[in-house]
């Protein structure tokens, strides 16, 4: 399946090194009675799959007493598929304990912030970072891989599955342990973690490890942020532990294997440590209507979009384990339905955006269980319909150009930083109602994807050269080799923009003891902080509002304009309201002021700064984004950084993407609503779904796909 050589440096612009394009199902041969199989196997291959993943939650069968081994029914499963030409992707079923094992063993099982112990009979119920767990996880892991270590039909293998998604955080005593000893390594004194911790607070200290506890929220009130950041810390450190313990045993098995992880929820995971260093590539399950019940963020096109730019930010390019294929439910929620031509467009949708592969949730519904009505590719009555005739056709699309696709990266022209664990966890340490620097990233993003601007996710530590335009939204841990690095992207040309409250804490959560932006941000800004303050929300009256704390204290106000604590920028001949946060900047000599403050105390002060660098600009705003003030700000920024959009004038519900390698150029025109779209403004390309040659126009179909091969100079 893959040339194999070790995975390249984790980078947003890796591709995943493959030669072929994974286009399949999850498959549940033990919910079905074997006279299925054949016929299963028979229309994969006759639909164009080459892969399934299976056994997430096949423990039980595998081991059905402790030491006992029994790969009898999936030996027969896989020997099935692999007469029609399938192979297998296997994986470790470490997310569903056997009834023996939490019987026998229970101190292995989760425990909840309240002390009420998880039970069987769900998912993901033991605890990550018990060591006796540990050590059942690696022995069902060891087994599988000393069985299938020559089998020529097992290609790769998935750990676990969507760690964290249920629960990350766990109370019990042996993750108070493990935390305790997991503070040791790292201060290796107590005093260092006094000072850490902030221990003269509120009398907080410890005078040995083994007096640390682990963090309750609110018990009565608030703890003190290191004490957080650490916690989290910790859940990513014994996620990846526990990860590790598997890969290496995959690892001794078959070194051809690759091995990857399906992410759910990126709950106290750290991407740029041992995590994603121990994996080939990534794979992210990608719900679109799911998500865009749970957050709201702007339509079921732009939040798969988000998610799946959110995730190549970590990695680079990933497969799609579970794409959503139908109806989605638990006994708790429900999502939509994909109407005819959606489950293609989104499978597109994570094409465009770094799939290469992708496999859709799942060959058929269980008739039992917490899922019955999830839906696949099949219904419960074994009848293919619609929805695997749109999984035939995509599959054989992908297989005429998946060597055009292989290879090739997402082009970004616009990078947003993202993909780091300290800053992500800071914010939740102390957020006072602000957004988290991923709820401002969300407001920008959004706005290049509707305006057809190549936008994405990325991490400081990346090549930043291939951009034009870097944002920084409100990262408070700031590393110093990250302003080398951003301070020669903009010697080279490049924009760089840094927002309120950028690298205003250490690594530790102290507030730093110079004014922000911090020594080597503020040097490369040209300006200092002289004093921030909350504001309101656009959208409300007042700081206690139900958006920042919650409907027990909305008070529901009808106030005049005059009487509204509302503070203004202005940039050029325009005004904007600004939004949760205010600064005072302090231009140093040769830093120009972009926009000002323009009522109540602060008008006339300086709120947007830019300072020449080398070729390019260093540009620092003191506040928060707001829907309203992003065209305002960005649109003279993407106009001096030459940001334009791949496709002018789109129309609404259209998005765009770009692939690119070297002289490759694939242009991605996808419509995510139900009626018609012309697109205009199209360059000359080969069209490469339908054979046409478009240049100008293109009429697109309810929830239509293009996907234009343009010339080098395009």
């Amino acid at each position: 399946m893959t040339t194999k050589s070790p995975p390249s440096p984790i980078s947003v612009w890796r591709p995943i090194d493959t030669d072929t394009f994974l286009l399949g199902v999850p498959h549940y041969p033990e919910h079905v009675d074997e006279s299925y199989w054949e016929r299963d196997a028979e229309r994969m291959a006759a639909a164009g799959f080459n892969v399934v993943r299976m056994a997430e939650f096949a423990w039980h069968i595998m081991e059905p007493r402790e030491g006992v081994f029994d790969f009898d029914l999936f030996d027969r499963a896989i020997a099935v598929l692999a007469r029609h030409g399938i192979k297998t992707i296997l994986c470790t079923p470490t997310a569903t304990p056997p009834r023996w094992l939490t019987l026998h063993y229970p101190e292995v099982l989760r425990v909840d912030v309240n002390g009420r112990q998880m039970s069987h009979g769900s998912r993901q119920h033991a605890d990550t970072c018990n060591p006796v767990f540990r050590a059942h996880s690696r022995r069902i892991t060891q087994a599988m891989a000393d069985h299938y270590r020559d089998h020529p039909d097992i290609i790769g293998w998935q750990t676990d599955n969507e760690l964290n998604t249920s629960e990350s955080k766990s109370y019990s005593a042996s993750a108070r342990r493990e935390f305790q000893q997991f503070l040791e390594e790292k201060y290796g004194e107590i005093g260092a973690l006094n000072h850490a911790w902030g221990g003269d607070f509120w009398a907080s200290g410890y005078q040995s490890f083994d007096q640390v506890v682990l963090p309750l929220d609110n018990a009565p009130v608030s703890l003190s942020p290191g004490h957080l950041q650490d916690y989290h810390r910790f859940l990513a450190f014994a996620t990846a532990r526990f990860q590790h313990d598997q890969v290496v045993i995959l690892r001794q098995g078959n070194p051809d294997w690759f091995i990857f992880h399906n992410l759910g929820r990126l709950e106290d995971i750290d991407f740029r440590g041992q995590f994603s260093a121990d994996l080939d590539f990534l794979g992210y399950d990608i719900y679109p209507m799911l998500y865009d019940e749970m957050q709201r963020t702007g339509g079921i096109g732009y939040t798969q979009a988000l998610h799946l730019d959110v995730c190549r930010g970590h990695t680079g390019n990933f497969i799609v384990p579970e794409q959503q294929s139908g109806f989605g439910s638990q006994p708790g929620f429900a999502t939509l339905t994909p109407e005819p031509g959606e489950m293609r467009r989104m499978a597109y949708s994570s094409v465009a955006r770094g799939a290469d592969g992708v496999m859709f949730f799942r060959w058929r519904p269980a008739h039992f269980g917490a899922e019955i009505y999830w839906m696949g590719i099949l219904d419960h009555d074994d009848i293919p319909r619609r929805r695997y005739d749109e999984a035939r056709q995509f599959a054989g699309e992908i297989n005429a150009i998946k060597d055009k696709l292989l290879g090739t990266h997402v082009r970004m022209d616009v990078g947003i930083a993202g993909g780091d664990f300290d800053n992500q966890e800071a914010h939740k340490t102390y957020p006072m109602g602000l957004p988290s620097p991923h709820d401002d990233a969300i407001i920008l993003h959004r706005h290049c994807y509707r305006s057809g601007i190549a936008c994405g996710f990325i991490h400081p530590e990346d090549d930043l050269s291939k951009l034009k335009v870097l944002y920084v939204p409100h990262w408070l841990m700031w590393k110093d080799e990250w302003t080398d690095r951003i301070e020669q992207f903009a010697r080279n040309g490049g924009t760089v923009v840094l927002s309120a409250r950028t690298g205003s804490r250490d690594e530790n959560n102290h507030v730093i003891r110079t004014p922000a932006p911090g020594h080597s941000l503020a040097s490369l800004a040209g300006v200092a902080v002289e004093e921030f303050g909350l504001l309101a929300g656009v959208e409300s009256d007042g700081l206690f509002d139900s958006a920042r704390y919650g409907d027990s204290l909305t008070r529901v106000r009808q106030l005049p304009e005059s009487a509204r604590r509302r503070y203004h920028i202005k940039l050029g001949n325009h005004e904007v309201v600004a939004g949760h946060m205010y600064e005072l900047l302090v231009p140093e000599q040769g830093t120009e002021v972009l926009g000002g403050w323009s009522n109540r105390f602060a008008d006339g002060r300086a709120a947007v700064t830019v300072r020449t660098v080398g070729k390019g600009r260093v540009i620092y705003a003191g506040t928060y984004l707001t829907d309203a003030l992003v065209p305002l700000l960005f649109g003279e920024i993407f106009a001096k950084a030459d940001v334009s959009p791949l496709v002018e004038a789109l129309p609404e519900g259209v998005e765009v993407t770009m692939r690119v390698e070297g002289d490759r150029r694939l242009l991605f025109v996808l419509n995510t609503t139900h009626v018609p779209q012309q697109v205009s403004h199209l360059p000359q390309g080969h069209e490469l779904l339908g054979g046409e040659t478009v240049a100008g126009a293109l009429d697109l179909g309810p929830y239509g796909c293009a996907i234009l091969e343009l010339g080098a100079g395009a």
